[in-house]
């Protein structure tokens, strides 16, 4: 059998016809190659990305309209019954890459139908209108749903946090806020509220003053309540949506860049997901529920998608409605429409054309406009810690600005790579074997460790509240706000600042062990089998860092207002500078080193601010902290368990700059068996299966003969199985001697009497992406990269020399850098 590799043809020369009863079954091993990552050996189980599988782009051929023609008296057979393709053509599997050309051709082609139909009568105008809008229609829908699930779980998870310190006993499905609202009562402290009893008084019968008692019985109850969420969160995830666990962000960028993952935003992940996000953020670990929030906007953008054919039949369509829900996702997140919006198009979309920007902005808009309605926080806005400040910034203060930017940048890269070392220990030992008892462990060191300081025992949410609001009349009892003069806190007193009192000194130590604490806890919860967001705990790292920092500029600028340098900052009513500002800004510092966010942060950030002045300090801020983390490791969280996980996305953000080409590349080399090809006329119906059934490739060439291996097309191995599978069901003669046809017309090499042939054109790819073997590999990368390949063809003077995978261009990247993953981002 000649090798294809080493075969030699002249152009000008007529492809010989071999005989009717030729085979070519050049079967394709196993690749033999070193395995370098983890990433690789995760590559290698994903069926998608097996060496020559992947189907690529139909640019021209309408499979809908290929018309049978049959010379004589032979009846030449189409397999896909007259007009129709056999159900499940064109779809794909579980852990498949999509084909972003072939699906974006085939919603053409559709639009033209129903643009020609038009004409025809005005119900089918109607039928246009809808198929028009219906794009805007879902997107609607999932906004509706997004706000709505946002809405709930912010409620539940204020309940079930309050939940842990006490309960009203009167309307017990009211949290504390509410309870004592319906009192007419403060909230400041437990013995303002009539309604609201601590765990001590009703099951101790202690006083509600301050005494030990009181304290180990709370201590007690907060531990107790919650291990009890943390268990309900890891066994609901773990019986019911194991996909449930984790931020969910990853998975989703991987998701939009064309990976199918059956399940991941199903109704049951979506049901599990927002249920446990409650329990895991009222167990008080050391995550947050924004970043999840994307997942459950997904995951409803997803089921929404499926009841519009337009979209629930093609991937590559149906991912600008997830697109447009990972907006709204953010969007509720943090009451930021636009942001949301930005995030999904810097962060998580591969694919984003104009029209998927105006529904993500539309779809933003109404679930921030869902949840405002809603109002779970009671406060007329959409997030619990939304602030607005007077005090201006001054050019001086640049300066601790870009300080809290490389620390954010440092913090970040930091985290990132001890993260993602935990993570791969728990993948590589046996503690990956016991996710429950891990949940439960960190719960209990979490709240055994968390409960003595009031900063850490909070929810993170309303600690970072607490950091970025400025001091006022209303907090005299705030720690933070205990100047030496009183009058310090009314804005409207033209004073100049005031010297620290004992309270904000104690509270400095306590926030600055809180800050050491968050840190290192957050590092062993990020990854663990709950739903666990990692925006909140890095703000409120940030946020702490950014407050200790603005009240040292503070007293520096109180105790030094006559320097030259300070001269400026204290006239201005009331203060010299604002510390929660810092916390502000320290926020975005800390959550920009830790994701690389840059444009989508700042947005975000003014938006929570309500003010556009402080644009300029968080811009130096976020750029600060990211080139701050990306001289330490280039990637962030998201990126860096992608890899971790092996997922088969090609970040378009990192740069090829290597000179190798294709031929370097592509499969099969020179030690590998030949490539596994069909003949365009030639295979029979047992050929076929012999093929099938002795190789797992997704995907076969189509050339004209073995001798003359010019390229004819591609056929994806699930609509091959699934044409000659109908054909046999279908059709009357069909049998394993009939000849497999992939050309317009039958030849000679069907018998006349014989059985009858079986073809199969319309389920051919006669516009295959083809590169010659001479390509230089960055121009491979780059169409990669902008056109959502699956796979590529390489040929040589018009003839097929091999196939170059997803899956074999990100191989090869990793091996250009000679490294595994772990040693990309540690050394």
């Amino acid at each position: 059998m000649t090798h294809l590799m080493e075969t030699d043809f002249l152009l000008n020369e007529q492809p010989p016809r071999p005989p009717s009863n030729a085979r070519y079954r050049a079967l394709t091993a196993k690749n033999g190659d070193v395995t370098y990552t983890d990433s690789i050996e995760r590559l290698e189980s994903y069926d998608d990305d097996e060496a020559m599988i992947d189907i690529t782009t139909n640019a021209h051929e309408d499979l809908s309209k290929v018309v049978d023609k049959s010379r004589g008296s032979t009846n030449l057979l189409d397999s896909s019954g007259g007009d129709d393709l056999p159900p499940g053509v064109g779809q794909y599997d579980d852990f498949h890459t999509i084909d972003w050309q072939r699906d974006i051709t085939r919603d053409r082609l559709r639009h033209r139908n129903i643009e020609k139909k038009k004409q025809e009568g005005f119900l089918d105008k109607i039928k246009g209108a809808y198929d028009a809008g219906s794009g805007w229609l879902c997107v609607f829908l999932v906004g509706i749903a997004a706000g709505t699930f946002a809405g709930i779980i912010d409620i539940g998870t204020t309940w079930m946090s309050d939940l842990r310190n006490g309960i009203c006993l009167e309307e017990f499905w009211f949290n504390r806020e509410q309870c004592c609202w319906a009192a007419n009562s403060s909230t400041d402290g437990d013995e303002a509220c009539d309604r609201w009893r601590t765990w001590a008084e009703l099951f101790g019968d202690f006083a509600p003053n301050y005494n030990p008692g009181v304290y180990i019985l709370t201590y007690i109850m907060y531990v107790i309540w919650s291990m009890v969420f943390a268990t309900l969160a890891v066994m609901l995830v773990r019986v019911f949506a194991p996909y449930a666990c984790g931020s969910g962000i990853p998975e989703i960028k991987t998701i939009l860049s064309g990976f199918i993952i059956r399940g991941y935003l199903g109704k049951w992940t979506l049901i599990i997901k927002s249920v446990c996000m409650m329990l895991a953020v009222s167990a008080g670990l050391s995550l947050g529920k924004e970043g999840p929030l994307v997942h459950v906007a997904s995951c409803c953008g997803n089921i929404f998608s499926y009841m519009f054919p337009k979209y629930g039949k093609n991937e590559a369509k149906k991912r600008e409605i997830l697109s447009a829900a990972s907006a709204a996702g953010v969007s509720v997140a943090f009451g930021a429409p636009i942001g949301g919006v930005l995030f999904s198009l810097e962060e998580v979309s591969y694919y984003f054309p104009l029209k998927t920007l105006w529904r993500s902005f539309f779809c933003a808009l109404v679930a921030a406009f869902v949840l405002r309605s809603i109002n779970p926080f009671g406060n007329d806005h959409l997030v619990m810690f939304y602030v607005e400040y007077n005090t201006p910034w001054h050019i001086v203060e640049l300066i601790p600005f870009i300080l809290i930017g490389a620390l954010g940048g440092l913090f970040g890269a930091l985290f990132v790579k001890a993260n993602v070392w935990w993570c791969r220990k728990r993948k590589t030992t046996k503690l990956g074997q016991w996710p429950i008892t891990e949940v439960l462990v960190v719960t209990l060191v979490t709240a055994v460790f968390a409960f003595p300081n009031k900063y850490t025992r909070m929810n993170t949410s309303e600690l970072i509240r607490m950091l970025v609001q400025q001091c006022g009349v209303e907090d005299f009892n705030n720690d933070l706000c205990d100047y030496t003069d009183q009058s310090v806190l009314n804005v409207s007193d033209n004073l100049g600042g005031a010297v620290a009192g004992a309270g904000i000194t104690r509270a400095l130590w306590m926030l600055a062990l809180a800050l050491v604490f968050k840190a290192i806890i957050t590092i062993f919860t990020f990854g663990i089998k709950v739903p666990a967001g990692l925006f909140i705990p890095s703000m409120a790292v940030g946020a702490i860092m950014g407050r200790i920092i603005g009240i040292g500029m503070e007293q520096l600028a109180v105790r030094w207002r006559d320097a030259p340098i300070f001269s400026d900052l204290c006239t201005v009513n009331g203060q010299c500078v604002n510390p929660a500002m810092y916390a502000m800004i320290g926020a975005a510092a800390a959550l920009g080193g830790v994701t690389r966010m840059t444009v989508s942060l700042v947005v975000i950030m003014f938006e929570l601010t309500g003010g556009l002045q402080y644009i300029v300090p968080l811009m130096v801020t976020v750029m600060t902290s990211k080139w701050v983390g990306d001289a330490f490791i280039k990637q962030g969280i998201y990126d860096a368990h992608i890899q971790l996980n092996g997922y088969p996305f090609l970040d378009s953000k990192l740069e090829f700059e290597h000179t190798t080409i294709a031929a370097d590349v592509m499969r099969p080399r020179r030690s590998d068996p030949p490539l596994s090809v069909i003949t365009q006329d030639t295979f029979t119906v047992d050929d076929v299966e012999t093929l099938l059934r002795e190789c797992d490739h997704n995907g076969f060439p189509v050339v004209v003969s073995n001798e003359s291996p010019y390229l004819v097309g591609f056929v994806n191995r699930k609509d091959l199985t699934l044409a000659i599978n109908n054909a046999i069901n279908t059709q009357d003669g069909v049998v394993a001697a009939s000849v497999v046809y992939f050309t317009q017309h039958y030849t000679e090499n069907v018998v006349v009497g014989g059985p009858p042939p079986v073809k199969l054109r319309k389920i051919l790819d006669l516009a295959p992406i083809t590169i010659t073997d001479q390509t230089p590999m960055e121009t491979v990368v780059d169409m990669y990269r902008k056109l959502g390949l699956r796979q590529t063809l390489v040929t040589h003077n018009g003839k097929l020399l091999g196939i170059i995978t997803k899956k074999d261009v990100l191989r090869h990247i990793l091996q250009l850098e000679n490294q595994d993953p772990a040693s990309i981002l540690f050394n």
